[in-house]
């Protein structure tokens, strides 16, 4: 064989091994969505042993999206979870943003060690601190509004991290410069900072967004009605005490998936763009 045949061969496995690992990340998604397109008793029929209706349904039934929408209220959760993600996601940025700006620009006395404290904030386990953080909110009169779910996740120390990376590699020559001329920080900030940092702050708001869409714990406490659930909520209501809506759970998983997925795709060049050149430095 000669080389030729051997690059070929090579490039061949390669491509083998690629779309069985493809496969194999895939087949939870394909098994989802085709769960959620059958009926329950349906489900684990054909689950073992292996068969194409592993994968394809027998009968295909929308069934378990009307059910969703119609016994559910989950259009009521989605809408929920969208203004909550929508409002947190613009705010978070800003907020996070202009508290790296002394991180990144200023010196001041014990700057490191602030900075080390917003480090160890999200290290910390987000149980250890809920109980305290629920007494807070609701002496605010805040539990079961939307005001409850916002708040709390404005302020996140890995996306201030990040902001106050990325700020560093902004020429300090720009900032003198401006400041020589008169310009006052806000005016700095909102005409060469933020025009410089589109890609972090893709990146943050993509984060905030998906820790927010997935957030489980903290709505369960303070969501506490069904008109001020989320998603996540709403798909935990489905495994009951002694049931529970496969078909249901499976539709309401893809949907779910659906909306971060949509948002995340066109922007994923930005994202990898803001979390590698926030890279760990001095």
């Amino acid at each position: 064989m000669n080389a030729k045949s051997k690059k070929r061969c090579r490039k061949i496995a390669l491509y083998v091994v690629l779309v069985i690992m493809a496969l194999v990340t895939l087949f939870p998604l394909l098994w989802a969505i085709s769960s959620s397109l059958r009926s329950d008793t349906e489900i684990y029929t054909y689950a073992m042993p292996f068969s194409i209706h592993t994968l394809i349904p027998v009968e295909f039934t929308v069934k378990s999206y009307v059910q969703l929408f119609t016994e559910f209220n989950f259009l009521h959760s989605l809408k929920n979870t969208l203004i909550v993600v929508f409002v947190l996601i613009p705010c978070g940025c800003i907020i996070n943003s202009i508290a790296a700006v002394p991180f990144a620009f200023f010196d001041f006395k014990f700057k490191n060690a602030i900075f080390a404290v917003f480090m160890v904030s999200f290290m910390i386990p987000f149980e250890s601190i809920a109980i305290p953080l629920y007494n807070l909110v609701n002496d605010l009169g805040w539990v079961d509004t939307k005001t409850a779910l916002i708040v709390p996740a404005l302020a996140n120390g890995l996306v201030l991290f990040l902001f106050r990376q990325f700020f560093s590699d902004i020429p300090t020559s720009l900032i003198e410069a401006a400041r020589v001329d008169g310009a006052s920080w806000p005016r700095i900030y909102f005409s060469i900072i933020m025009p410089s940092s589109v890609p972090i702050f893709i990146t943050a708001g993509l984060m905030l967004l998906v820790n927010q869409w997935n957030a489980y714990m903290w709505p369960l406490l303070v969501a506490r009605t069904e008109s001020s659930r989320t998603i996540m909520i709403t798909l935990a209501t489905l495994k009951m005490e002694h049931q529970t809506l496969w078909s249901c759970l499976y539709a309401g998983s893809i949907i779910s998936a659906l909306i971060p997925i949509a948002l995340f795709l066109p922007l994923q060049r930005y994202f990898v763009e803001g979390v590698t050149s926030s890279g760990v430095k001095g």
